[in-house]
This record gives C-alpha cells, sequence and structure tokens, in this order.
C-alpha cells in the first residue's frame, strides 16, 4: 500500500513538468534553487567535519537554524493552506484502512521539493557529527526523527489548515495574521543586525540554543552535538524527547485522517443581515447613502480591513528601528499618531478603483460628484477623529509635557484633512488598477506605466508638504519657544480645513466631468 501511495505522488510530481512551458521553467529554477541552497548547505556542514575546535559554538548554531526550519514546517501550511494533493478525503471512498492510508499518505510526503532539500541538509548534520560510532548512530537517529517530525508536522498543519482556512474569508484572515507576524519580526531583525555579534553573538546564539535544544524544536538538532562533546545524558533525553514529540504527530495524523474521512470540507456560512445598517441610521440623500455604503465597505470588505490593520504597525516599525538606534523614547512618543494620520487619508487615494464596475450606479443615476466625495470620507474621519484624540492624549503622557498637546493635535489633524483632501481629488482623476471586489487583498493587478507609484508617492507626499507650517510651529514650540504651539494647532486646523474643502470641490467637479473615463478604466482593469 505505501509503495502504491509513493508510485501515486511520483506521477503527481512529474506531472508539474507537463504544464505550460514557462510554468515547467518556473518549476524548474525553483527545483534548480533549492537544490543549490541544498548543496551549499551540505558543503558547509561537511567542512565543519573538520572543525575540531568550539563544537559547542558548532552545535548552538545548528540547533538555531535546525529550530526555524521545524517552526516553518508546522507554521507555513497553517498561514497559506496549501493546496493538498493528497487530501485524504480523496480516498474516503476507497475503504481504506485508517491506519494504512495515514502511514501510506504520511510516506507519500517525502516525494516532494522541500523534502528532498531537507534530507540533503540532514545528511550533511550525519557527516558533521560522524566523530566516532556513537555520535554517528545519534547522529543517524535524530536526522531520521526530524526528516520524519517536519514531513509529518507539515502533514498534520496542511490537514488542520484544510478545516480552518476552508473559507476565502478565513484565508484571507490567516494570510492578513501571517503579513503582521513578519512584518512584527523586521524590529527583531533590526536587533539581531544591530547586534555586537563580536562581543554579545556567542553568548547569545549560545542562550538561544541551549533553550531551544529542550523543545521538540530543537532536540532532536542538538543531540549529536551533546553526544560529540561527551553529554550523553543529555543526548540520550533530547533523542527522547524528539521521539515523543514524533509519536504525538503520529497520533494526531492519525485522529485528523480518520477526522476527514467522514467529515466534508467546511463551507462558508451565509450571514443573515436584520434592516439596512448604517442606511437606517445616516440621512436620506446621497452623501448620507454613499458614506453608509463605504462604512459597510470598510467593515466587511477585506481590502479595506487590510489598510486599517497596517495603519497601526507602520509606526512600529519606524519607531523600533530608532529606539534601537539610541534616539530617546520621549521624542518618538510624539510620532505614532502623525504617521498613522499620514496613512489612514492615503488609504483613499485609489478608493474609486475599488468600486470596479460598480462604479456605472453612480455615472448612470447622476449622482453628484460633490456627493460622492464627500460619502466617501465619513469612514476615514470616523476612525480619525478618535485616533488623533485618543491617541494624542497617550502621546503626550509618554512624552511627559501636556504642553506638546495642541502641537500633536495640530500636525496629526493637518496631516489627515490634506491627505483626505489629495486622496479626494486623486481617486476621481487618476484612478489605477486595484483588486476587484471578493478577491484577496493581496492581489494587485499591475498597472500599464509608471502612473500608480506616482500618483501613491504624490498623495503621500503632498500631505506632508502642506503640513510643514504645522509642523515647523511644533518644532519652535517643542525646542525654542512654547508660545508657537498654538499657532501649530491652528494652522494645522486651517490648512487641513482648506484642504479638504478644496480637494472635495475639486474631486466633486473631476468626478461630474470624468464620469464615463472612470467607468472605462474600470473596466479595462
Amino acid at each position: 500500500m505505501v509503495a502504491q501511495f509513493l508510485g501515486l505522488k511520483l506521477r503527481l510530481f512529474g506531472n508539474l513538468f507537463r504544464r505550460s512551458p514557462w510554468q515547467v521553467v518556473g518549476i524548474v529554477i525553483g527545483l534548480l534553487y533549492g537544490l543549490a541552497v541544498a548543496a551549499g548547505i551540505f558543503a558547509l556542514l561537511v567542512g565543519l567535519r573538520f572543525v575540531d575546535d568550539g563544537l559547542g559554538s558548532i552545535r548552538d548554531g545548528i540547533v538555531v537554524a535546525g529550530s526555524l526550519v521545524v517552526l516553518g514546517f508546522l507554521l507555513i501550511p497553517l498561514m497559506t493552506g496549501i493546496d493538498d494533493s493528497m487530501d485524504p478525503r480523496k480516498f474516503a471512498v476507497m475503504g481504506i484502512p485508517n491506519r494504512q492510508l495515514s502511514l501510506g499518505l504520511a510516506v507519500s510526503a517525502l516525494i516532494g521539493v522541500p523534502a528532498i532539500v531537507l534530507t540533503i541538509v540532514l545528511l550533511g548534520t550525519i557527516v558533521t557529527w560522524s566523530r566516532g560510532p556513537g555520535e554517528t548512530v545519534s547522529a543517524v537517529l535524530s536526522a531520521a526523527l526530524l526528516l520524519a517530525t517536519c514531513m509529518l508536522g507539515s502533514r498534520v498543519s496542511t490537514s488542520i489548515a484544510s478545516f480552518l482556512l476552508a473559507t476565502r474569508r478565513a484565508r484571507e484572515i490567516a494570510g492578513i495574521v501571517g503579513v503582521l507576524l513578519l512584518v512584527m519580526f523586521a524590529p527583531v531583525t533590526v536587533l539581531v543586525v544591530n547586534l555586537d555579534w563580536s562581543l554579545y553573538g556567542t553568548g547569545f546564539i549560545g542562550g538561544l540554543s541551549s533553550i531551544l535544544g529542550w523543545t521538540p524544536l530543537g532536540a532532536a538538532w542538538s543531540a549529536p552535538g551533546d553526544a560529540a562533546g561527551g553529554d550523553w545524558g543529555a543526548a540520550l533525553l533530547k533523542l527522547l524527547e524528539a521521539a515523543a514529540f514524533l509519536l504525538v504527530l503520529w497520533v494526531a495524523w492519525q485522529a485528523l485522517v480518520s477526522r476527514m474521512l467522514v467529515s466534508p470540507g467546511r463551507e462558508a456560512v451565509a450571514k443573515e443581515y436584520g434592516g439596512l445598517g448604517w442606511f437606517d441610521r445616516l440621512p436620506n440623500n446621497a452623501a448620507g447613502a454613499i458614506a453608509a455604503r463605504s462604512l459597510t465597505y470598510w467593515r466587511r470588505d477585506p481590502r479595506y480591513g487590510m489598510s486599517l490593520v497596517m495603519i497601526p504597525v507602520i509606526p512600529v516599525l519606524v519607531i523600533l528601528p530608532l529606539a534601537f538606534a539610541g534616539v530617546p523614547v520621549q521624542a518618538l512618543a510624539l510620532l505614532p499618531v502623525p504617521l498613522m494620520c499620514i496613512f489612514l487619508g492615503w488609504a483613499l487615494h485609489n478608493d474609486v478603483a475599488f468600486d470596479h464596475t460598480a462604479i456605472w450606479l453612480h455615472v448612470v443615476s447622476g449622482t453628484r460628484g460633490m456627493a460622492d466625495r464627500m460619502g466617501r470620507l465619513v469612514p476615514a474621519i470616523l476612525v480619525g477623529i478618535p485616533l488623533i484624540g485618543i491617541g494624542s492624549c497617550i502621546s503626550v503622557a509618554v512624552y511627559g509635557d501636556w504642553g506638546a498637546f495642541p502641537a500633536v493635535l495640530g500636525v496629526s489633524t493637518c496631516i489627515l484633512l490634506t491627505g483626505l483632501g489629495f486622496s479626494s481629488y486623486s481617486s476621481a482623476r487618476f484612478p489605477y488598477p486595484a483588486s476587484k471586489p471578493g478577491d484577496s487583498p493581496f492581489t494587485q493587478p499591475q498597472a500599464s506605466d509608471t502612473a500608480a507609484a506616482l500618483i501613491q508617492s504624490v498623495t503621500l507626499v503632498g500631505s506632508v508638504i502642506l503640513s510643514l507650517p504645522a509642523i515647523g510651529f511644533a518644532v519652535l514650540g517643542l525646542f525654542v519657544n512654547p508660545v508657537w504651539l498654538l499657532p501649530s494647532l491652528a494652522s494645522g486646523v486651517v490648512v487641513g480645513l482648506l484642504t479638504l474643502w478644496g480637494g472635495i470641490w475639486l474631486g466633486g467637479r473631476t468626478f461630474d466631468a470624468r464620469g464615463p473615463e472612470m467607468l472605462a478604466s474600470a473596466l479595462r482593469a
């Protein structure tokens, strides 16, 4: 039975090379790249075999890197929802006993690029630790346990993902969470890069290895190194821990296969909505209807949800590297709210394109451009008001001087309102292709030229340029004379309101004049 599953997986793998020529080229390039990386790591590990000094450092490096590999096999399927060509449910009608089916599907995971690359690397670790008969046996056992753990762990994660990520909304949420995790990992990368490795590197890696080496992620990677260093008790315990973790994965895999054989795929549950929602609460006119529709979009459409999720993350990406570089936290406390306001105002710069062909309803119904422009701004303003009010209070409290409150309030208000003013005009005059309704927020059509990048840059930088008076007064008030703090607030509010009104007026006229062109642009996207 196992041989039949291996033959089936080999045929599926071979079918990858029967696609279109360009797809085959991409597959071959990916395969060659993976093999090249594996060969490079193998050569490095073989070279370490002849290094007699610093066995502890070699072990620590292998444990840390190997733990990340195991973690990747466990988490990546959960984040991406990889399509499973050997899904157990495809064999439900064949009457195969659960144990045989579980074993066959688990062994078939050995056919594939990840398994080949991992096998080459594990062979390199065997060479690295082959410093005696006992050490070689320990390395072989560890390599076998790691290969089985990674393959079975990926099968378990893929099956769990088939339940959790069966619906489009679940996959989008998982994708957003994955992006957030990657984004939040950036400060860690900055910290690692800025670390003085000549002074602290060995201690950092050693401390991390001592922790990971006693976890299921790193136990099998650490055991051969402990054996080579003479610590046979720790090596044996870690091999037992790795074997126990593999047993847990095997039990979980059998339970999942048994469940999947009798369970259909998860289907999205259609929600039932009562009433008209925001349409019942807002004025009964064109601007109110558009505002209600925009508020509904911002709550349900993952394309807007992704933008809202990323807005509070951006200050973290900016502030943490500056903090690691030695900038005082007191000064950095004033940055988060203006940074979030920049991207909140910029979020609407291509709002018309998000409607796609539905914009024709506005065109054929004769909707006034001013009503369209004002209605689309309501969600951003409703988010921006508490963001500026509450965020400014928190920032000033951390800063330690409430005299700075007018400056933070003025700069943030100016940046948000000028950004919305620019967006009100640019979304009507320069719409460019965007992800369509119902598509994943991570899909982005290619624009025909560099216009998209130029539009994004102008709308983003323009709001900052118009806010320079308020920013200048704030700087003078904070570092020269507090008398300039109130002018910062006044100039920020005045410039922001004027720019917002000008953007609404000019964007409304543009919307009235370019309705057919906007519809044609949506049809071409």
